[in-house]
């Protein structure tokens, strides 16, 4: 639907965004390792850390020999495979763009954990929908649906650059293009159209992360922030080859 490009929402509280800043580069860094891995390697670095209902479900047991981390464990795990690069560019271009305001409003400690609980809770959702699926869930897109809702509570008016349709770059209100992206998540889920996407995982996120941001923002921190920034304009491609987020 779009791409965030940029934002002028200047930083308050922190310096530098030194948590979004490392979440991406561990995200990078296990793309690589998995990538430059042979390619059965990578496909047992999925089974072993992503998320399988079905184990935490107790209706499927891993092969020992995969087994790397307790089944509680890939409730994070998931969240930093990705399968190639196209699933991995979009995510962390929506956590580079929103992510930093987040760790603003929240401070880098509260940030992290933030982040996690809301993979934990994109893995959770998605586990009740499909309990008994043996496909391993893997991406960072269940954490960062709950940055994106968390920058919706807060920063609402800010004027993004996205580019729409893949094409055409646009200075919007953050609340059009989030807003419009939240409600696909939640139709996309109530609908069940594409199975190799966890809508689940995104709900899941988004709900969580509208949630913690209630209570883990920082002192006098508002909400629905009325200060209408406008971003300069930036240049950017104005073609951008199709992308598509599997079981982010």
């Amino acid at each position: 639907m779009f791409i965030p490009l940029h934002d002028a929402n200047q930083l308050r509280y922190i310096k530098v965004q030194y948590v979004t800043i490392g979440l991406i580069v561990l995200n990078v860094l296990a793309w690589l390792f998995t990538t430059l891995a042979p390619s059965d390697q990578s496909e047992r670095a999925a089974m072993a850390l992503g998320f399988i209902p079905a184990l935490i479900f107790d209706h499927a047991v891993l092969d020992p020999s995969l087994v790397i981390v307790p089944e509680d464990a890939t409730f994070l795990t998931y969240a930093f495979l990705h399968i190639d690069f196209w699933h991995l560019a979009p995510n962390m271009l929506f956590l580079w763009v929103f992510g930093d305001n987040v760790e603003d409003a929240l401070g880098h400690v509260r940030f992290l954990v933030f982040y996690l609980l809301c993979a934990a809770a994109g893995a959770a959702l998605h586990g009740l929908v499909g309990p008994s699926s043996e496909g391993p869930l893997i991406g960072a897109s269940g954490a960062v649906a709950g940055v994106v809702a968390a920058y919706f509570l807060l920063h609402p008016k800010v004027r993004v650059w996205v580019l729409v349709l893949f094409r055409i770059p646009l200075p919007l209100p953050a609340f059009i293009p989030l807003a419009l992206w939240i409600g696909q998540q939640f139709v996309m889920l109530a609908l069940e159209l594409d199975g190799m996407v966890s809508w689940g995982a995104h709900v899941g996120g988004i709900v969580a992360g509208a949630l913690l941001v209630l209570v883990m923002r920082r002192k006098g921190v508002p909400l629905f922030d009325r200060q209408i920034v406008t971003p300069r304009a930036v240049r950017h491609r104005t073609s951008v080859p199709r992308v598509g987020t599997l079981a982010e």
